[in-house]
This record gives C-alpha cells, structure tokens and sequence, in this order.
C-alpha cells in the first residue's frame, strides 16, 4: 500500500522495507492479511493516521498453483474487495487506488449478468454468500482464480462510482506472465508448459520485466491519467489475442 506524503508501505512482494529506505523513502512495514477486514481496516486507520492517503495499490494475490479454491476466492476476490471498501473511507480527493490482477480475468466468457452485477456491486461481506462462489459451483483453484481476477475487473467499474464521489480515481491493470520470481515458480511448476506455451503463441513472444509493469502502474495513478477511471489495462503480450484467434486453448 503506497502512502504518499508520509510513509510508504511496503506491499511489494520481494522488496524488503531496507531496500526501500536505501532509496530514500520512509517506510512503515505491517503485517496484513487481506482475507480478514479488521486487519485491512487497520492498515487504513493507520495510514490516515500519518497524512493524506494520495495513492493505494494493492498487489495481494495468490496463484491457482499456490492454494485451494476457497483460499484463492478469500484472498483475490473477497480481499481485493474489503481492500477497495476500506480505502474509500481514507483516500485523499484526487487520489489513486490500482489493484493489479491478471490477464486470467480475460480468459472466460461474460458471466450471467446477475452474476456481474453481484462481483460488481455486494458488498464484500456478503460476496461469499452466494450460490456461485459456493465450494459446489468452483470446481478447481484455476475456476477460482479466473472468477477472482473477472470480479477484480468489475469491481473497479463499481468503486469508481463510489470513489469518485471522494474526488479520487481506481483503476486495475492484468499483467499476463511477468519475469518474477512468481513466474520462475508457475514455469518450474506442473503447469509450466501451459505458461511456455502462452509465451510461444504470444505475439511478444516473452515474458514482460517488471519495470514494464510498473511504468503502466504509475500513469495510472499519476496525474496525466486523470481521465481514466473504472478501467482495466491488459498487460499480456497479447496472449488473449492469441487465445481468442483459436492460437491457445481456453482454460477448463
């Protein structure tokens, strides 16, 4: 979670909080868990505790190699939306909220549009209780993690609403598949020739670097994107294009 003016929290996988300071900025590290609302409003207490909360970005996610499906719709699709909640309450006007999901949000057709409107609009605390994210209608972690990264992309359209009766602005961006040390793990994982094969059949033909990332990260939130809120920006080399030219099969 970035908090300008005043200190930056550390939410970036892999980066320690002395890395961080080395470059000059004053960090406050804490420990988060974005499944539970008291910890995420916590966060959020204490940030605004510190100054105005300019921008926030939330990088919380687990992969379909790295847990079950419940844990997967606990920590990607009820976090990010706790995380969306709680922010409102202490963003700054003309503040900036990205959460960063995923090209998998691409991947499945549109939903039944009562289904979209509820990743869109329930409130978070209520997501959980319906019918088709019950442990019966999810039936693997990749199910999770599609649906998860789709309401990630949904709910955005949703706060924008919100958060913009704040003066503020959010927006997501869908990193396909990123030279990490997350990536060097799914490559090295069962599923790794499923990721070598979204590479070949890419136009880019590679991986993304980070800073490639990070570049689309910080337009969002700057001011020279003031126009753009509720939108999802797909960083993928195009490996939705070539799954939807019939080059990739689509994922059970």
């Amino acid at each position: 979670m970035d908090h300008k003016g005043a200190a930056t929290f550390n939410g970036v996988p892999g980066v320690p909080a002395k890395e961080l300071e080395v470059a000059s900025y004053r960090v406050s590290s804490r420990k988060v868990d974005v499944s539970s609302r008291e910890s995420v409003r916590a966060l959020a207490d204490e940030a605004a505790s510190l100054g105005a909360v300019i921008q926030v970005i939330n990088t919380a996610g687990v992969s379909p190699n790295m847990a079950p499906p419940d844990r997967i719709l606990a920590v990607d699709l009820y976090g990010s939306a706790v995380v969306f909640e709680e922010f409102e309450r202490v963003i700054a006007p003309g503040g900036a909220g990205l959460i960063v999901s995923s090209m998998a949000g691409h991947m499945s057709p549109a939903l039944p549009a009562e289904q979209e409107h509820d990743l869109a609009f329930a409130p978070a605390d209520e997501l959980m209780t319906k019918p088709f994210l019950a442990p019966s209608a999810v039936p693997n972690s990749m199910a999770a993690y599609i649906l998860s990264k789709r309401a990630n992309q949904l709910r955005v359209q949703a706060a924008s609403i919100s958060w913009g009766k704040r003066g503020a602005r959010v927006n997501s961006i869908s990193p396909g598949i990123i030279a990490t040390p997350l990536a060097q793990h799914e490559l090295n994982s069962p599923i790794g020739d499923v990721y070598r094969a979204m590479i070949e059949a890419s136009p880019a033909k590679r991986m993304a670097s980070p800073d490639e990332v990070a570049v689309a990260a910080s337009y969002l939130l700057g001011p020279d994107a003031g126009f753009i809120t509720g939108s999802d920006l797909l960083i993928d080399g195009g490996v939705i294009s070539a799954m939807r030219a019939g080059l990739l099969p689509s994922p059970e």
